[in-house]
């Protein structure tokens, strides 16, 4: 981005009458733009936070930038970028890192702050101070590797900005060679008010998720207000699983392996809880544990067999011997449960002990056994030598079965517990002491309750280097991941051997092999050779929990490890720290990662993000954000009109204020240099894209070659036709059972609309050269209408949108065509005004004036342009096929009460036998056929049930057609 970016021209035509506020006018500085970008392939996600604010003060403010990642995600960059010129943080061993803060302190320069640790994220900040009228970018990556649980993927974004947002969105993209079976968006910046904010769409292997809130939606949700967007956003999802053996995805000489069969019996399991009723456990805790246990013993299978111990300074079983889960045991059990009171003090090790001898004195054939401990303190009762009772568990369990141990509450020594856990094959977890305690317990027991296979052990022929490869217990709903170095980058010598134990017999899985039509494309990934990175996560993952176990030099050689993988890749982990390099004049800052529950103490301690130096300073913090006003002369700042050079980011016009000197009357506006255009928009839950004739032949058009892959079997007939003519390219398999070598491309557009509770939309064609009512909101005033191309790619020639006021006459005017765009101002009587399509890293911002900013704004980049009016907010995209452009509209927040092509949100239908479907009740046909999404900038091809316009809308054609735009 360094050096080229520049002020995005705000005309003054549209600046002129503009007397209104915005929300929050006491703040001295505005986000103008902020934008989280996440790729997730092969189940391994970075994402992108970049925020860019303008202090709009006559002096120097200092700003910070504090973000919420999640807990197991490692930031790998992080860079500031203030009037043109970039500062990278750059990572090293924590020690060295230390040496620079003490000597910053030793200056009599400290003001640290620390990173604090919740349930399932971790606070980033930093600061920096900006001179006045000028600008900052800040832009932190942070790489995960997504964990299966219950049978799906999660991937948490969390946003608090610390005010409402002009230029706000989330974008997520995924590929999954296996294919994507479900998507599922959910979290507190779903629901509601903002549901229809986030749109998604999904092709055979790929997926896109979009949050587009207009500057309304930011400040009325629920948590929302002066202070903006406070929440998550939760992507679920899974893929299809059609090997047994898995998924092997090999990339750039490394190769991940994803076992997580589905087609096994379960196995029968002998389960021992170890319950805590020490005096600690008093009141709520107490409650919520007798509560989870009800709920688990609900869920036993009648094949299971269980044992309950309780224990405080003295071990209490309930029954000396495991019980099998029938009726009438699992009724005892409960009164039992009902009756657990608190007293006493904790002999941890004397209760891990009984469950031991409990499980090995009723062995079974044919079943797994599991040992889960639940405690909320350390040992004080008994033998309170942590390192002897972790030795005594060892010894005892000798690898027989997994212990999981339950920490409840932030008092409890997870450290002893982790360290405990893993030294026998299982996992340590955190109960947190909210309301919901008792679903966490549930949840985690949910994760354990159903064993497929024991004593996996994954080989490997032609590999190196790899990560894990024997796993005690493999469960379903879960996944075993393996990663490592493909010898030589030789294919052909590699292959795959998994050898496990199943409920009656030893199972093996053999010879997987990647191939080069499988590879995942690497444009899709923000590092070229993302599977490297995924094998370094890992690695250093498991290299942090083995780190727990061991001693001496081995303890050493794990921690060199890490640090050299950590260096190397730029991980932020509990052995590295990353140095924020600072503009001159500013001191560094040392951002660590945190360990589990550490608390948040104040500056000057060793703490988990120190920040060094600081400016005499007046503190006014929001939110996310915070501002202090320092006593320094004003910093040396561009006017608004300077070269484009002289400006990193794009400028905008806010409450009637610029950032520098107002521009004159301008009868076009150019395109200055600005932030690079980012990927473009994601399905629109109504304005999908795409083209082709009905279900009948078409009538016209031209003949396209198009290659296909054959299929290996089936009638090489031809029922569904490709409307587009495709790219150049690989090959693709439109989704149907049907093969060709060229198509009659109709002279038709194809739209598609998502279908509640289906994974497939309905496709619907319009015929091309059509004036089209596309979207319209009387409430706000909004209306949008298009003009389809009358041959070509089957896109839009023109798309016009206007601001209707209450008496029907147009108050402003965008005119988008393949070439420019067009702003007339009618209510000031302006000439129009007209700009090309801008190029890379440029950006043009519009603002209309009136009684407030909001009514609305235009933010143009390459390829795209975002309009937002009132509640309506949409993107409309240039898109380039063949040599032949053409636009499309993309609706990102549909407004109440919409109507238009595109203003439905969504359909219901019923499949039916005999390429039917029930839709309002009424049986219509359909086929299922393929069109390309141009909703989305990659226009990826979909497969859709193609129906008529009118069983898709439930409206003639004539009701949506125009005279004039």
């Amino acid at each position: 981005m360094k050096g080229a970016a520049a002020a995005v021209f705000v005309l003054s035509l549209l600046l002129t009458g503009i007397d209104g506020a915005p929300t929050g006018t006491s703040r001295n500085w505005d986000i103008y733009s902020y934008h989280i970008n996440s790729t997730v392939t092969s189940r391994y996600a970075i994402t992108v936070i970049t925020s860019r604010v303008a202090n709009r003060q006559d002096n120097t403010t200092e700003i910070d930038f504090h973000v919420k990642i999640p807990k197991t995600a490692y930031i790998s960059k992080f860079r500031m970028t203030i009037d043109g010129k970039t500062y990278d943080g750059i990572v090293k061993q924590k020690e060295e890192a230390k040496k620079q803060y003490t000597d910053a302190v030793s200056r009599g320069q400290s003001a640290g702050m620390i990173s604090t640790v919740g349930r399932t994220l971790e606070d980033f900040k930093t600061s920096v101070a900006v001179a006045a009228h000028s600008k900052v970018t800040f832009e932190l990556t942070y790489e995960e590797l997504l964990q299966r649980r219950l049978g799906k993927y999660e991937l948490l974004i969390n946003t608090q900005p610390g005010q409402p947002v002009k230029d706000f969105k989330i974008e997520v993209k995924m590929y999954e060679k296996p294919g994507i079976n479900f998507l599922e968006v959910t979290g507190s910046l779903a629901e509601k008010d903002l549901a229809n904010a986030v749109t998604k769409s999904r092709a055979e292997k790929e997926a896109w998720v979009n949050f587009y809130p207009t500057h309304d939606q930011q400040t009325k949700c629920d948590g929302c207000g002066e202070t903006g967007l406070n929440g998550d956003l939760k992507i679920m999802y899974d893929v299809n699983r059609p090997q047994s053996q898995g998924d092997v995805v090999e990339h750039g000489g490394y190769f991940v392996h994803f076992f997580a069969p589905t087609d096994l019996p379960r196995i029968p399991k002998n389960v021992v809880f170890l319950i805590d009723q020490s005096g600690s456990m008093h009141g709520r805790k107490m409650e919520q544990t007798r509560d989870a246990l009800l709920r688990i013993l609900e869920d036993l299978a009648e094949d299971d067999f269980f044992g309950l111990i309780l224990f405080d300074n003295k071990v209490t079983p309930w029954k000396n011997e495991l019980l099998q889960a029938n009726p009438s045991n699992l009724d005892q059990a409960k009164a039992f449960v009902r009756e657990i009171t608190d007293r006493g003090s904790t002999d941890i090790n004397a209760a891990v002990l009984k469950g031991v001898e409990m499980i090995k004195k009723h062995p079974r054939e044919g079943s797994a056994s599991i040992l889960i401990l639940l405690t909320d303190g350390d040992p004080t009762s008994g033998e309170t030598n942590q390192g002897k009772i972790q030795s005594n568990a060892r010894e005892a369990i000798g690898k027989k079965f997994p212990l999981y141990c339950l920490g409840f509450g932030m008092d409890v020594n997870f450290e002893f517990l982790q360290k405990m856990a893993k030294e026998n094959s299982g996992v340590a977890r955190r109960i947190y002491e909210d309301s919901d305690a008792a679903l966490q317990l549930k949840g985690f027991y949910e994760e354990v309750a159903t064993p497929l296979l024991t004593d996996v052990e994954m080989n490997y022929t032609g590999a190196s280097n790899l990560t894990q490869t024997t796993f005690s217990h493999y469960y379903n709903g879960s996944e075993i991941v393996v990663a490592g170095h493909i010898n030589d980058n030789n294919i052909e010598d590699f292959s795959t051997d998994v050898i496990a134990i199943s409920r009656h017999s030893k199972v093996m899985y053999r010879d997987i092999k990647p191939t080069k039509a499988e590879r995942p494309p690497a444009v899709l990934s923000v590092y070229e050779n993302f599977l490297q990175r995924l094998w370094a996560c890992l690695t250093v993952k498991q290299l942090l929990e083995k780190e727990l176990t061991l001693t001496g030099e081995e303890k050493e050689a794990a921690k060199k490890q890490v640090v050299e993988l950590s260096l190397k890749y730029s991980f932020v982990t509990p052995h590295t720290s990353m140095v924020v390099t600072k503009p001159e004049g500013e001191s560094s800052q040392v951002a660590d990662k945190p360990k589990e529950g550490m608390k948040q103490h104040s500056g000057g301690s060793t703490s988990s993000l120190l920040t060094t130096g600081g400016l005499p300073s007046i503190s006014s913090r929001s939110g996310g954000y915070g501002a202090r006003v320092a006593s320094f002369p004003t910093y040396h700042h561009t006017p608004l009109l300077a070269s484009s050079d002289d400006y990193d980011d794009a400028d905008m016009m806010l409450s009637g204020l610029d950032y520098g000197a107002s521009p004159p009357m301008l009868k076009h506006f150019g395109a200055p240099a600005g932030p690079p255009g980012l990927p473009g928009g994601f399905g629109s839950s109504g304005g999908y894209g795409g083209s082709r004739s009905s279900g009948s032949q078409p009538k016209s058009g031209r003949t396209a070659s198009i290659k296909l892959s054959r299929p290996t079997s089936g009638a090489g007939r031809a029922s569904s036709y490709p409307r587009h003519r495709p790219t150049s390219g690989p090959s693709f398999v439109v989704p149907t059972d049907v093969y060709f070598t060229s198509v009659v491309v109709p002279s038709t557009a194809r739209f598609l609309l998502a279908a509640d509770g289906q994974a497939t939309p309905l496709c619907f064609d319009i015929p091309l050269g059509k004036s089209l009512k596309l979207l319209e909101d009387p409430a706000s005033g909004f209306r949008m209408n298009g003009e389809l191309s009358s041959s070509g790619a089957g896109g839009f020639q023109k798309i016009v949108i206007r601001d209707i006021a209450g008496n029907g006459t147009s108050l402003y005017t965008l005119e988008f065509s393949i070439s420019d765009i067009i702003a007339t101002d009618h209510a000031q009587g302006h000439d129009p005004m007209s700009t090309p399509w801008p190029g890379k890293e440029k950006e043009v911002t519009i603002l209309r004036p009136g009684l407030t900013v909001d009514s609305l704004m235009v933010i143009i980049r390459e390829g795209e342009a975002d309009v937002t009016l009132g509640s309506t907010r949409v993107v409309i995209l240039l898109h380039q096929q063949n040599g032949e452009k053409f636009l499309w509209p993309a609706v990102r927040t549909r407004p109440q009460g919409g109507t238009g092509i595109i203003g439905k949100p969504s359909v219901v239908y019923e499949k039916i036998p005999a390429s039917k479907l029930r839709i309002h009740g009424e049986e219509v046909d359909t086929s299922r056929v393929a069109a390309q999404d141009y909703s989305i900038k990659a226009a990826p091809m979909v497969p859709c049930m193609l129906v008529s316009l009118r069983d898709a809308l439930q409206r003639e054609l004539s009701d949506f057609t125009v005279s004039s735009l």
